[in-house]
């Protein structure tokens, strides 16, 4: 175990940091930060965290008002709430990395949730007595999808079959609304890559862990940080993050299609021969354009990968703090 692994007199509830990545949240935080401190009390008053326990807010480089706000919340709440500001927008999984590096040197705990509230703060409640009886990750698990569009709905469920084929090891249903221990954190912070899918990463560092079911709510307010083509972004970044498998599956397919050029090839030498043959472009067209659409979706997926490799060689720090209020950093604070 760590060192730097804050340790809680037996029996006596953890310190908890909830952790909130902000981006452009200027509409929705004054009304969520009210019901983060709300939860936060509730806790404290049932004693499932300890009374210095906090909320973290992460500003991933927000062009509105948002820093303003955290910094604001900072002063009214004293040491219940906190601001970290990265220095600019790096995307809402490394928001949430460098929120949980800050977090793990002062809290026993951490909840990592979103600012919208969509996801159900009681879950926190269920997240806590799992931890007290020796959990270190709890994962929340949407139980119910009706929130969602039917379109959204299918592909979600599509996504994560899809990823279980490929062989990663993911949560059905579990997003980043999820516990983590200082332990576990303290592991993970050796997970040095810079290509990051946070719900597959996880179930990677092992430790005891299990779930907590909740329903997920609307929006109170503003728009959605992650439309069609992040969402697709997010999915195809787990895909190739955490599995190998495509470029296998791209073998595979090389090897069929070459059994089937070559029993084509055999084809057209023996209907020569017979005298058969006859003059046509369409299918000529049609092998051309099938075979030429596979060299490029290989090469495309070839190509993600080795762009993946070509960023992790370079080491680059995921996320940089610029600015914090209401706390100062501590010694396990790291990039």
């Amino acid at each position: 175990m760590s060192p730097h692994t804050i340790q809680e007199p037996e029996g006596a509830p953890p310190t908890l940091a909830i952790v909130v990545p902000c981006y452009n949240e200027e509409e929705v935080l004054p009304i969520t930060a009210p019901l983060f401190d709300e939860k936060l009390q509730s806790l404290e008053l049932k004693g499932l965290c300890a009374k210095d326990s906090f909320v973290l807010y992460v500003d991933d480089g927000s062009k509105d008002g948002t820093w303003s706000i955290i910094r604001a919340l900072a002063r009214q709440m004293g040491g219940r709430a906190r601001g970290a500001r990265l220095s600019r927008n790096r995307g809402h999984q490394n928001a949430l990395v460098g929120g949980l590096m800050e977090a793990r040197g002062l809290a026993d705990v951490t909840i990592s949730i979103d600012a919208d509230d969509q996801d159900d703060l009681d879950a926190m409640d269920g997240m806590l007595e799992a931890y007290r009886d020796g959990y270190e990750v709890v994962y929340g698990v949407r139980n119910d999808r009706s929130t969602d569009t039917a379109f959204k709905r299918g592909t979600a469920q599509a996504y994560y079959k899809v990823l279980s084929l490929l062989g990663a090891d993911v949560v059905y249903n579990a997003a980043d609304y999820r516990l983590a221990s200082s332990r576990v954190l303290d592991e993970f912070a050796d997970f040095e890559e810079v290509n990051l899918y946070l719900r597959g990463l996880f179930p990677l560092v092992g430790f005891p862990s299990t779930t907590v079911e909740y329903a997920r709510n609307e929006r109170l307010a503003g728009e959605s940080h992650y439309p069609l083509s992040k969402m697709l972004g997010l999915a195809f970044d787990g895909i190739t993050s955490l599995s190998t498998r495509p470029l296998q599956i791209i073998v595979g397919l090389g090897l069929v299609i070459s059994v089937i050029s070559f029993i084509g090839v055999i084809w057209c030498v023996v209907t020569a021969l017979m005298g058969n043959a006859v003059a046509g472009w369409a299918s000529t067209t049609a092998i051309v354009c099938f075979m030429g659409g596979i060299q490029l979706l290989c090469l495309g997926v070839i190509g993600t990968y080795v762009g993946k490799t070509y960023m992790e060689t370079k080491a680059r720090p995921r996320y940089i703090i610029s600015e914090r209020a209401g706390y100062e950093p501590s010694p396990t604070s790291e990039h």
